[in-house]
């Protein structure tokens, strides 16, 4: 049997958008853009995910420039990759300040292994985007920043969601 690591491997590597994007908006890939992104991601979800364990599920917004963007794994920027996971990363060092929460907040949960071991964190949607400021600085662009982009990826985010959950087992905190 594959395990979560294996699934999510696959996913990652098969991830694509097809459509098409409003004017002045660019996809981001990370493991189209960079080999780098997909060596360090599959190493992070071989050391934290390789088992059937259940997990509560965490989601968040699309993936962000300094962090996803990156190393491929939600909420996680190079510098943590690095110091909090001990996994090696030779592209460009960022700081992304909600990695920076998420890493507070695992070390008060116990530490990595604690957390992955009872969490899988993902994104609503897999990729991230950008836009180009007046200036001509490349800025995140979030999905629900425009109707027109939520329209445009609606689709692609419920099939992709869809697809990455349906192997995982995953537990309710919901209580009626």
């Amino acid at each position: 049997m594959a395990t979560l690591a294996s699934r999510i491997i696959a996913f990652n590597k098969t991830l694509h958008f097809e459509g098409n994007l409003p004017k002045g908006i660019r996809i981001m890939n990370p493991f189209r853009e960079s080999r780098e992104a997909l060596k360090v991601s599959s190493a992070f979800y071989r050391k934290y995910y390789h088992d059937n364990r259940k997990r509560h599920l965490i989601l968040g917004i699309n993936p962000g420039r300094f962090g996803a963007g990156l190393t491929g794994i939600p909420f996680t920027d190079p510098k943590r990759l690095i110091a909090r996971c001990g996994i090696a990363y030779k592209g460009d060092m960022a700081h992304e300040p909600s990695s920076a929460f998420v890493y507070d907040m695992i070390e008060a949960y116990g530490g990595e292994q604690d957390f992955y071991g009872s969490f899988y964190i993902n994104s609503l949607c897999p990729l991230g985007f950008t836009s180009i400021r007046p200036d001509g600085k490349e800025v995140n662009y979030n999905y629900y920043d425009s109707k027109e982009l939520s329209k445009a990826v609606h689709d692609f985010m419920v099939s992709r969601f869809v697809f990455v959950l349906a192997p995982v087992k995953m537990k309710s905190t919901c209580k009626n």
